[in-house]
This record gives C-alpha cells, sequence and structure tokens, in this order.
C-alpha cells in the first residue's frame, strides 16, 4: 500500500522507516516513499532529525513528497533536479516558518537586523519560530553564528501553520523563491552568544540586502 493510500484508507499519517539498503538500486527515494509508505533511514544524526519531522509533521513531509513525485514523472530524474525539485529540496532541508509581529515580519524583509534583533527584543516574546528543515535541525548539533534558515512567513492567526503552507505550497510559489534568510542563533533566547555586545555587527552573517540598481544604471 502506498502512502497516499495508507492516508485516505485510515487517516494514519505516519510512514514506517526502514533500512536505506531496502531502497531499489535506479529508484528514486521520493518515489519509493510514495510507493511502499516507507522511508529509507540511515543510522545518522541528519536521517534522525528527518523521521523527527516526519511524525511531528506529517502532512507537511507527505505534500513535499508528493510534489517531488509529481515532478519525476512530468520531467523524469535527470542530471539537474530542475527549479520545482531544487526549491522543494531546499524547503525540506532547511525550512522554519515564522509567526510574529509586524515589526518583527518587516524588520526580517529589509533584513534590518537591528530592529529585528535589538530594537525590537522584546516582541520576540510574541513570535513563535519553528524549524522543519532536517538537515537546519543537524547542523544545529554544532551551533555556529552563520547558520541561515529559510523562512516562511506565517500569519500569527493561522491556527495550523503546517496546514496552512501545505495549502499554499505549489511549483509556482516554491519556483518564486518568497523565504527570507535568518541567522537562527540569532533569534533572542536561542544562544547566549547574541546577548553579547558586538553579536549582530558581524557583515558577513547579518547581510544588508543587495542595492537595487536602477534601471540603465552601469553594472561595473
Amino acid at each position: 500500500m502506498s502512502l497516499v493510500e495508507a492516508l485516505n484508507c485510515t487517516g494514519e499519517l505516519l510512514p514506517r522507516f526502514v533500512d536505506q539498503s531496502v531502497l531499489p538500486a535506479g529508484e528514486p527515494y521520493e518515489a519509493f516513499i510514495a510507493r511502499t509508505g516507507c522511508v529509507p533511514t540511515r543510522q545518522v544524526s541528519h536521517d534522525l532529525f528527518n523521521a523527527l519531522v516526519w511524525r511531528v509533521h506529517p502532512r507537511l513531509k507527505t505534500h513535499l513528497n508528493t510534489l517531488q513525485v509529481q515532478q519525476i514523472e512530468r520531467v523524469g530524474v535527470g542530471p539537474v533536479r530542475g527549479a520545482v525539485r531544487d526549491a522543494l529540496t531546499l524547503f525540506d532541508e532547511n525550512a522554519a516558518w515564522l509567526q510574529a509581529p509586524a515589526p518583527l515580519i518587516d524588520a526580517l524583509r529589509q533584513r534590518d537586523w537591528t530592529q529585528l534583533f535589538v530594537t525590537q527584543r522584546a516582541l520576540w516574546r510574541d513570535a513563535r519560530l519553528v524549524l522543519v528543515g532536517h538537515a537546519l535541525l543537524d547542523k544545529l548539533l554544532q551551533p555556529r553564528k552563520a547558520i541561515t534558515a529559510h523562512v516562511w512567513v506565517v500569519p500569527p492567526d493561522a491556527a495550523d501553520p503546517a496546514a496552512w503552507l501545505v495549502e499554499r505550497l505549489t511549483p509556482d510559489l516554491l519556483t518564486r523563491k518568497p523565504w527570507l534568510p535568518l541567522p537562527v542563533l540569532g533569534v533572542p533566547g536561542w544562544w547566549n552568544s547574541n546577548e553579547q555586545i558586538g553579536f549582530y555587527d558581524d557583515a558577513a552573517v547579518f547581510r544588508r540586502p543587495l542595492p537595487t540598481l536602477k534601471k540603465g544604471a552601469p553594472t561595473a
């Protein structure tokens, strides 16, 4: 029984996790999951976090897998994934969602790190940042300032952010790359180091947006 069939028949959202060796040679990972309802898994922390995200957000992971399989069926498997599959993989590996007061969202969109993390620091008490990228979670086993999530902004009144994303994650939206970069260890309360003076002055991490060239302006 496939994962989709299992969902429809029983309402059970949790796949089974099997050893990586079960994946047949030549069969795409995502296609195998859709066909069997089983997720090939290695004994490494990266795959452990993948399994945990499946457990916590099964509808979201199922949706991502379904979109991957649709793209495989549409264009096949080649030397490059293509824009849609690249975007899906980036979401699966490195995404987070953020529900936050408007001043924080505005500051994040503008890459105004001082406003985001210093001036409006108290507003983070009313924010909710959830990491769903399993590679992102794995990287945080060895914390460093530059670890950055691709953040999707979700309205504060969305009771089920994962369901909200499932309804909106389409190939068209994914290829428009609407996410925002956020160095997650800059979030107040997430890392003691960000309480030190000068933490946010590191321009190699907390980068300002590139200037927009006026039409007709020289590029060099």
